[in-house]
């Protein structure tokens, strides 16, 4: 008689994964016992011995790693291998296999697509929310991106779980291959440096605090109007480039972290330097005055 998994038992399996895939990440297996607790109900409902059932949990609390929403691909295109192994149409080994080969590309577009695009959008229009209220209702961002970011997982993660199933392996490689995968990327990263940009424009600070001020004799009138500012640096810059300072602030501090591989702690240091430079040049021209 074929073995069929019920809703119920993939439901099952989806919500331990969904809720779980984190809390039991270390160095040795990384998400390794997330996905055999994702894979218990299903592990048992397909077999009926307890060698069957220890056998199934021990080739899934191996080494596996991924990124935890778009990754859920992995757990339904495992749960219909191991539906084909206990049909006897498939093996262990290639279920062993399949999961060490779907590491790599569900990382990187998980974190490519999830982390590096949909967060960072979804954070910057909360931002912005929030930014755009007074203070009494600027929690209202906040609440957004709390209610939403569950939602959107939830819907990307169910999605995927259950297209990985239905489609299997199969699927996914016909996805990419077609290249409507590359796209996809293609379009989220596009739109990724769309939001990185905004983000730039919007959030990071940097002027150049230097001007010209002197007396200035007003013909009109015949006076003399003491401290004009004839000229200012970053007003003229802004004029020509808006928001120029910023933007070469970001990729400079872009170009040392990635090109040059400076720590962290190295760049913030480079920065409060050149924030007390700035700043004290600022006060001596009357920047600040």
């Amino acid at each position: 008689m074929s073995r069929q998994l019920s809703k119920k038992t993939l439901d099952k399996s989806f919500w331990n994964w969904f809720f779980w895939n984190g809390c039991s990440q270390q160095a040795e297996s990384m998400l390794g016992l997330a996905f055999g607790q994702a894979m218990a109900p299903v592990v048992d409902e397909l077999y009926d011995s307890k060698e069957e059932k220890a056998e199934a949990l021990k080739r899934h609390v191996t080494l596996f790693n991924t990124e935890a929403q778009v990754g859920s691909i992995c757990n339904g295109i495992v749960c219909g291998m191991e539906e084909a192994n206990a049909n006897g149409q498939c093996t262990p080994d290639v279920i062993n296999t399949v999961k060490v080969a779907l590491i790599g590309p569900t990382s990187a577009i998980g974190d490519s697509l999830w982390v590096a695009t949909i967060i960072p959008i979804l954070l910057t229009i909360c931002m912005s929310i929030s930014q755009g209220l007074d203070s009494s209702r600027a929690w209202v961002g906040a609440a957004i991106y709390l209610l939403a970011y569950p939602v959107l997982t939830c819907i990307l993660s169910r999605k995927l779980f259950y297209f990985g199933y239905k489609s299997g392996l199969e699927g996914m490689s016909g996805f990419m291959a077609t290249g409507k995968m590359d796209i996809l990327t293609n379009s989220m990263n596009f739109m990724g440096l769309l939001v990185v940009g905004a983000l730039t424009a919007s959030f990071v600070s940097c002027s150049i605090p230097f001007q010209i001020v002197k007396d200035v004799f007003d013909a009109a009138t015949g006076e003399v109007l003491a401290g004009q500012v004839i000229f200012n640096a970053d007003a003229t810059i802004n004029n020509i480039f808006p928001r120029l300072v910023p933007l070469g602030l970001t990729l400079g501090v872009y170009w040392l972290y990635a090109k040059k591989k400076w720590s962290p702690l190295k760049l913030m240091g480079l920065i409060l330097f050149l924030a007390a430079i700035l700043t004290g040049i600022g006060y001596m021209s009357g920047f600040y005055a």
